[in-house]
């Protein structure tokens, strides 16, 4: 049963979903270990990348809010987590506005990243390029008239920005240089982040379906879904492997302790009747994720 929203203010805090945030940081920290380790870590990249992340993040949710509500995915029958604009405690308008200051927050943010990490116009440009994409990604996954999220895109999206993009990029923006290592782990956040989106899909797989939601879990199914979640949670692992063989840097593969914790979450989503069970493995693949890159970390530097 759904807990009901008792105030406006709860009903933002229910948009902005904390939960996700964690998630959403991870790559930055990973691409940031990664610099570290090569003796080109700079604070100022660290600190304005994270920000803009989750400034990108909130205005990803607040969107996915909105166009949930607007395209039809947000019923009553859904069996998710009730929703800000749901719940009618937030309008349309409200919820709209609140995207275009996360957009304006999440540029002006981006705009000082880049001006700490390049001198040169022409990465200044291409980076800005690729911060108004993601302003667009987290915008149109579930926004606008033909919404990539509903066309069964979103996994694509997620393994590119909250992947490779979000680590070979933070290092890039550390370096002002291309690792070829960084890809492994880049792959490895990739993986990781998608199998949280797939969980959620998992959850939604019903209510998606109704609303003509075309995710990947209403596509195959969720027996097929939760193969494919095995694959993302095996594959982010090996991809560590494959960077701890590349670059010798065995330590790093401190962070499969957490693989036993994955495997209890994929158990769990793999094993779970209803929404209500399986949404619990959200948040706990989330912090799964960050508590790898952690230990990833730790590793990489000190052993």
């Amino acid at each position: 049963m759904k807990k009901a929203i008792q105030s406006k203010k709860e009903a933002w805090l229910h948009a902005v979903r904390l939960r996700t945030l964690p998630l959403s940081l991870a790559s930055i920290f990973a691409g940031s270990f990664l610099a570290k380790y090569s003796e080109v870590f700079r604070w100022e990249i660290l600190a304005m990348a994270a920000l803009t992340t989750i400034f990108l993040q909130i205005l990803s949710n607040l969107a996915n809010d909105y166009g949930d509500t607007v395209n039809g995915a947000d019923h009553q029958e859904r069996q998710g987590p009730v929703r800000a604009v749901q719940s009618g405690l937030i309008s349309l308008q409200e919820m709209k506005n609140g995207m275009y200051l996360f957009g304006i927050l999440s540029l002006i943010s981006g705009l000082l990243l880049l001006y700490f990490a390049v001198q040169s116009w022409t990465l200044f440009f291409l980076f800005l390029g690729l911060g108004l994409a993601s302003i667009w990604a987290a915008v149109s996954y579930t926004s606008g008239k033909n919404p990539y999220g509903y066309m069964g895109l979103g996994d694509i999206s997620v393994f590119l920005f909250f992947g490779l993009l979000g680590v070979i990029g933070t290092y890039f923006l550390h370096s002002i240089d291309f690792n070829s290592n960084t890809i492994w782990i880049g792959v490895s956040m990739g993986f990781f982040s998608t199998t949280v989106l797939n969980i959620n899909n998992i959850r939604d797989i019903e209510s998606d379906q109704v609303a003509g939601k075309r995710s990947i879990p209403v596509r195959i199914g969720k027996k097929a879904a939760v193969r494919y979640n095995w694959i993302l949670i095996i594959g982010g692992n090996l991809s560590l492997l494959i960077f701890c063989q590349i670059s010798q840097s065995w330590g790093a593969c401190l962070a499969l302790l957490t693989l036993p914790l994955m495997v209890k979450i994929g158990l769990g989503v793999a094993n779970g009747k209803s929404s209500g069970e399986i949404d619990p493995y959200l948040k706990k693949m989330a912090l799964s994720t960050l508590g790898w890159v952690i230990l990833f970390g730790l590793g990489l530097l000190f052993l």
